[in-house]
């Protein structure tokens, strides 16, 4: 009788186990770089990304917020919904939000990355009845409500003065009640606040919802390409920004009446707001304590034309710095416009100029460090003095 052969196993077994190890690295690998999250943060860039509270269909609130991981700032902007482009959709003039698709929003989004020139590969969309839930889930959203509120009808509205916290059915109320009297200024300001506050909480409690059921669920409150694990490593970098620091503006025009609609034209068909994007991401991305101040300017009129000074303070206003006065220069016949800068950091002047490419700049005193700068401008009322002239034209001095 032959007797077979007894064949080892154990080769074969950890040659089994080999191969599923290197399987699943070479799986990691390939996960890891069609992450679109994980490429944005590999990369030295700004990651821009689209925000949209939408009531029955409609933009509530639309942000862009533009973040820097390597230096953890950002800034937002608001789109409002009255903006008027030539949407190239329906290749007419009309409100920005009149393409907004639940089922298309890259339509929506490609026509803001126009707006402002730049790209933006991630899109975040909630419902109101979500977003309530999104703040229940991370506890609620602190805000602070300078003076309280308190209107008592069939449905009344009642919020104390100071920081509260809400909790999904106050936040749904919170960026949705309107008041007769009120100023259009302080509902658009409102709603920035809570936006600010909801960035912020949610980077706060994004480690604690982590666990797959609870992620799932969160996952679910939002429409967006990214996948569960994308999600929460991108939020993950809410919790590492500086929001106290953090700039929210809405995209400004001129209003205009078009086809029976108010509509807000951007300033120089679009040129501004870009210049305005570009300006803002070269602060993102640059480190140090200069970028870290908020400059202040003076403007006063050195022409005869009324309301000068007022427009010029709103464009300088957009570009991130602190209009301190607005007035009327010693005379009205200046030729040429002129800067004065009373900070002695030549080179801040100089980015100011570069706003309205002016080049005439008075230095009042002379170059220093940055350190001594708190101690240096003591007593001046502002960091920069502007006299406008004849030669600016309201965007650029010719």
């Amino acid at each position: 009788m032959i007797k077979k052969a007894k064949i080892d196993a154990s080769p074969l077994f950890l040659i089994i186990i080999a191969l599923i190890f290197i399987a699943g690295v070479a799986a990691a690998i390939i996960l890891l770089r069609s992450d679109p999250i994980e490429e944005s943060l590999s990369g030295n860039r700004v990651i821009n990304s689209l925000f949209v509270i939408e009531d029955q269909g409609v933009p509530l609130c639309t942000y862009v917020l533009m973040h820097y991981p390597a230096t953890r700032r950002a800034s937002v902007f608001e789109i409002p919904g009255s903006v008027g482009l030539i949407l190239r959709n329906i290749r007419r003039v009309d409100r920005i939000d009149t393409i907004y698709d639940q089922r298309r929003i890259n339509n929506f989004k490609n026509e803001i990355e126009g707006l402002l020139g730049v790209d933006i590969p991630h899109s975040f969309v909630m419902t109101l009845e979500n977003l309530g839930k999104i703040v229940d889930l991370i506890e609620g959203v602190e805000v602070f409500i300078p003076a309280s509120v308190n209107i008592f009808q069939d449905d009344p509205i009642l919020f104390p003065s100071g920081i509260t916290r809400l909790d999904g059915d106050k936040a749904k109320l919170y960026i949705t009640y309107e008041l007769p009297d009120e100023n259009p200024e302080l509902a658009v300001l409102r709603r920035q606040r809570f936006f600010l506050g909801l960035l912020q909480r949610m980077g706060e409690q994004n480690g604690s919802l982590k666990n797959n059921q609870t992620a799932r669920l969160y996952h679910s409150f939002f429409r967006t390409g990214l996948s569960q694990r994308s999600l929460m490593r991108f939020f993950d970098e809410f919790s590492k920004l500086d929001v106290d620091r953090m700039s929210i503006q809405a995209v400004g025009g001129n209003p205009r009446e078009i086809s029976g609609q108010m509509l807000i034209i951007p300033f120089w068909d679009g040129a501004l707001i870009k210049d305005i994007v570009r300006e803002t991401l070269r602060g993102l991305v640059v480190e140090g304590a200069y970028t870290e101040r908020i400059f202040t300017v003076e403007v006063l009129n050195g022409t005869g034309v009324s309301g000068l000074a007022a427009r010029t303070a709103d464009l300088l206003s957009g570009f991130g710095y602190d209009i301190l006065s607005i007035g009327n220069a010693d005379h009205s016949d200046y030729e040429k416009t002129l800067i004065i800068d009373h900070t002695g950091l030549n080179y801040a002047a100089e980015d100011f100029g570069q706003i309205i490419r002016c080049t005439n700049i008075q230095y009042s005193v002379m170059n220093i460090e940055i350190d001594e700068l708190d101690i240096l401008n003591f007593d001046y009322q502002a960091d920069f003095t502007l006299i406008i002239g004849k030669d600016f034209n309201e965007r650029y001095v010719n």
